[in-house]
């Protein structure tokens, strides 16, 4: 089943976005940011899920098949690959984690436990390289050159630790040490978010440890209401950063299945609806919307901006659709992908290092 939101995305809207896509997806099997751009492994794989809910699935396995190619012996993807050709060979840590949460999705639709065996011994590298990198404090390093740690990323990295002891579980090959860095970096998602690099202009740094599952329930409604008015424009969606006029449709999207993972599914279907006004009549999907606003200093509103339509952005619009299509309207089994409720229960606060007292019951 193709999902759908009454009222916002048809099946055949989803599927004609899915279709976009997989036309820009190269014939390797990778799926760059638009045609000519670079590719990188977290929104290539968050592009590999969008296929699969959209009905492409040949296209979403190929571009699954691609991920290990491009991987290192020690267990890492290099941060930038333009036309199969690497642009930036640094390491870079979620980019390397999300293998895990693209291979569980794939699980939960498809059932297809040969192609998750076949390509768990890389996703396995992957995270065991990105658990060396993590600090005493529970941060993980950005890559092993740039020895600071990105509350986004690292959010992101505990998302797909979740997603890699469920695939360890499901193949019968334990992984406690992820299961302890999980526990450490899901504190410092919660306690020590001061420790992580000031990237506070974006809007990614205040959602996404609702998103990464570190912050949920009550703390992740509080923490949300923190800077609502700083990011939200109503009936546009969300900006990327607090300093221009600027709404992104992937940001929008993102947002949307952060409030849905704590139950505010009326605003999520808002923020949803909202960012329609990027929708290119082919299906695909404008990066972003420049707005007139007497607040900041700009000479040149109401555009498109960057002028592309962009995968990762069409990616989230699909993925927000089938986390809301449960409610409003169809969903896939991977609906629940960024809710969680298909994983494990949340990290124990085990062996920490920082100097707190453990909390019993984080979640």
């Amino acid at each position: 089943m193709v999902p759908y939101v009454e009222g916002v995305l048809t099946a055949a809207q989803v599927r004609q976005t899915a279709a976009s896509i997989a036309a820009m997806q190269e014939a390797s099997g990778a799926i760059p940011w638009t045609v000519g751009e670079h590719v990188d492994i977290w929104n290539h794989v968050e592009g590999a899920m969008a296929l699969l809910v959209g009905g492409e699935v040949a296209a979403a396995e190929r571009a699954l098949l691609w991920v290990p190619t491009l991987q290192r012996a020690d267990g890492s993807w290099p941060m930038k690959i333009v036309d199969g050709v690497v642009e930036d060979e640094r390491g870079e840590v979620n980019m390397s984690a999300y293998f895990a949460v693209g291979l569980w999705h794939h699980w939960l639709i498809r059932r297809d436990r040969a192609f998750v065996a076949r390509l768990w011994p890389s996703v396995r590298a992957g995270l065991d390289w990105v658990v060396s990198l993590q600090q005493d404090w529970g941060g993980i390093w950005w890559t092993p050159v740039d020895e600071f740690c990105l509350l986004t990323g690292c959010s992101s990295i505990h998302h797909a630790l979740r997603a890699g002891v469920a695939l360890a579980e499901l193949l019968d090959d334990p992984q406690p040490e992820w299961e302890l860095a999980g526990g450490r970096l899901g504190h410092a998602l919660r306690r020590h978010r001061d420790l992580f690099a000031d990237k506070s202009t974006f809007s990614m740094d205040w959602y996404y440890p609702v998103l990464g599952g570190a912050v949920r329930g009550e703390a992740g409604r509080e923490l949300l209401a923190t800077r609502w008015a700083d990011f939200v424009v109503p009936g546009l969606g969300i900006r990327c950063v607090d300093t221009n006029p600027w709404v992104t449709g992937a940001e929008t999207c993102e947002l949307a299945m952060a409030l849905d993972a704590i139950g505010d599914h009326e605003r999520a279907r808002s923020l949803l609806a909202d960012m329609q006004h990027l929708r290119h009549p082919d299906g695909s999907y404008w990066t972003g919307w420049v707005y007139d606003d007497p607040t900041y200093d700009n000479d040149n509103p109401d555009v498109y901006w960057p002028h592309e339509q962009t995968t990762y952005t069409a990616a989230a619009v699909i993925l927000a659709v089938d986390a809301l299509g449960e409610r409003y309207g169809a969903a896939t089994a991977g609906s629940g992908i960024m809710r969680g409720t298909s994983l494990p229960p949340g990290f124990a606060e085990l062996a920490l290092e920082c100097g707190c007292d453990p909390v019993s019951d984080p979640a």
